[in-house]
């Protein structure tokens, strides 16, 4: 299982995320911040969780590239 969390509201809008792993982030046209893509939110921060381990590899590209290192990745 893998637990991929976002804090979206100290996004910068690099776009490193979408670039690294367009599975699971893009880029809002609304406010240019990333979206974690079928996440569920709670106090700020978006959470995925997902029994496919084979987008491990691109999220922690993902997680190594943010800037503002607002991603964290789990592997439960």
């Amino acid at each position: 299982m893998i637990v991929i969390t976002l804090q979206r509201k100290k996004c910068i809008g690099c776009n490193y995320c979408v670039e690294l792993a367009p599975a699971q982030f893009q880029m809002s046209k609304k406010d240019g911040k990333s979206v974690l893509l079928h996440s569920l939110e709670k106090k700020g921060f978006y959470t995925l969780k997902s029994p496919d381990e084979t987008i491990y590899e691109n999220s922690i590209k993902a997680k190594k590239a943010c800037p503002v290192k607002i991603i964290d990745i789990k592997q439960i």
